[in-house]
């Protein structure tokens, strides 16, 4: 099984989620060290090539982007509590800055 890379402040945000949807987005973040889906996601190749988007409702719409396309663990870029249909412009300036500067950091290892 994968483990799990939390990058910045990824894990504090998640850990701000309602209890529901912490419980939700811990089983899902399971799915994904097993090599297997979400219940619900989407690919957002926006961001990057290989990142998905953990999509949850407990209330309110909680999504996490992440890339599990790497053999050695999952890696978890950013996590939000949308208010809206459309996913803020600042979160997936943030995912994207945050998946570049992975992909630097593993292309200089």
């Amino acid at each position: 099984m994968k483990q799990i890379v939390w990058l910045a402040d990824s894990l504090e945000l998640v850990r701000e989620f309602p209890t529901q949807a912490r419980t939700e987005v811990g089983h899902e973040l399971r799915r994904v060290q097993q090599g297997l889906n979400p219940s619900d996601w989407k690919p957002i190749p926006g961001i990057g090539l290989g990142v998905n988007e953990i999509r949850v409702s407990a209330g309110t719409a909680h999504r996490v982007f992440y890339v599990a396309k790497f053999a050695e663990a999952v890696y978890v870029l950013h996590a939000m509590t949308k208010k809206t249909q459309k996913t803020p412009r600042q979160d997936i300036e943030i995912s994207t800055k945050r998946f570049r500067q992975l992909m630097n950091e593993r292309k200089h290892k």
